[in-house]
């Protein structure tokens, strides 16, 4: 069957089945130049087939709201271990966390052992039972999460899951894994010799399509996020290979020059964003301790505004109670969390002020008031400039205090590196 043969025929192939025929074709072209050319004509046909006239054909109705949890990279980084998920998991639960929203406990990097003779993955000693470990996780109320690459290795050069993609979807549905963070980086090396852009580009969009198709083989639920630092514009093309959820960003690190330029770089992304499908800038640093706590809160103030996922990446086992109050801060979670599913964007910038705004359910908005400057400075929001009606209900969302009614808007000084968030509704009469 050619690629033709698969187009002409769209109307009567279902979605999975269609995947198969393409994939089935491209094994059969060789690694060459033709294969070049043929890659990117069939990532070009594979776009237009999936991505739908009038609604996103690869919706899986999972991640309806951003996802919420906690990812092992940040503090643990390659030394993670069973016993570290167990304790994170427990600790979601004492400490509120999971009550609060974050239910996926994500193991990423080095949990990988061999193949068999079969070509089944199988996790190393850190992690003896990965079954049981999901058993013990989802007897807690929470799920699960893993991480694999398109390439044969992974980022820390374990195996990838390079021409085991059904297998190892199904190996993960097995063990009972709900969360898949899908990491670029070993295709890389196949990527890099390629010296036409768009080919390479092609290789990296089939690479995800191969994976999203096995995971629905599976017919388990399991979160699709794409990692690959937000090449080629992944957020205009995400959705259509079947993200849930995609990296815009370089990695982030617990420092107040690189969170804010990987946050305050998300502007003019919103409209990429939606229920199933969101922009990801990368997970939260908050409690690491190389931040300031007014920078923690501009930090999670902005990924609320972002509908950005919410996956903390500190040891859970050993927060202070202000790194426990600004991740479970119940009012900001719940702009993050908000149904409507649209994103925030700034509408002024001047210097290092900005004023970013988000619409919420029930004609209710979300405001943020960031102060990047080096001092303690007055900020006026305008509710004229924003187009919002001249008087509104106003509630302060980290001192949890209800403002009363504001008419025509407010005035606050906000602190150097901090924020001023307010959640605005309707004045009643």
């Amino acid at each position: 069957m050619s690629l033709t043969d698969v187009i002409l025929d769209r109307q009567n192939v279902d979605i999975m089945a269609f995947h198969s025929s393409v994939l089935a074709v491209s094994r059969g072209i060789p690694r060459t130049v033709k294969f070049v050319s043929m890659a990117v004509l069939s990532i070009a046909m594979l776009v237009f087939l999936l991505v739908p006239r009038n609604s996103q054909a690869q919706d899986n109705q999972l991640a309806q709201t951003p996802p919420m949890g906690w990812n092992s990279w940040n503090h643990f980084a390659g030394k993670v271990t069973d016993a570290d998920v167990r304790a994170a998991a427990d600790a979601m639960v004492s400490s509120g966390m999971r009550d609060a929203g974050y239910v996926y406990v994500n193991i990423d990097d080095t949990w990988e052992g061999e193949r068999d003779a079969q070509g089944v993955i199988h996790s190393n000693s850190k992690f003896p039972d990965m079954k049981a470990l999901a058993d013990y996780v989802h007897s807690k109320g929470l799920k699960l999460g893993i991480y694999s690459s398109p390439g044969d290795k992974t980022c820390a050069l374990f195996a990838g899951s390079l021409g085991h993609e059904e297998q190892d979807a199904q190996t993960y549905a097995d063990w009972g894994i709900d969360y898949l963070k899908y990491d670029l980086c070993g295709l890389g090396k196949l990527m890099r010799p390629m010296s036409d852009k768009d080919a390479a580009n092609a290789l990296m969009k089939q690479a995800y399509i191969k994976m999203h198709a096995a995971l629905l083989k599976t017919h388990r639920p399991i979160v699709f996020s794409l990692c690959q630092y937000g090449w080629d514009r992944v957020w205009e093309w995400g959705p259509a290979v079947g993200g849930n959820l995609w990296r815009t960003t370089t990695d982030i690190n617990d420092t107040w020059a690189q969170m804010t330029v990987i946050g305050f770089a998300q502007a003019g992304l919103a409209k990429y964003a939606s229920p199933g499908h969101w922009n990801d800038p990368d997970m939260l640093e908050v409690g690491n301790g190389h931040m300031k706590p007014d920078e923690y809160r501009v930090h999670m103030s902005l990924w609320a505004m972002l509908a950005a996922p919410l996956l903390a990446g500190n040891d859970l086992s050993k927060m202070t109670p202000e790194t426990e109050s600004i991740l479970m801060n119940k009012d900001v979670i719940a702009v993050d969390q908000d149904p409507m599913g649209k994103q925030g964007d700034r509408v002024r910038a001047d210097g290092p002020f900005e004023i970013w705004m988000r619409p919420l359910a029930n004609k209710e908005t979300a405001v943020a008031l960031f102060n990047r400057g080096e001092s303690d400075d007055a900020m006026t929001l305008s509710f004229k400039e924003l187009k919002l009606p001249e008087n509104l209900m106003a509630r302060d969302l980290w001192t949890h205090k209800d403002l009363g009614k504001l008419h025509g808007g407010y005035t606050a000084v906000v602190p150097h590196h901090g924020v001023l968030m307010l959640r605005l509704s309707e004045a009643k009469n």
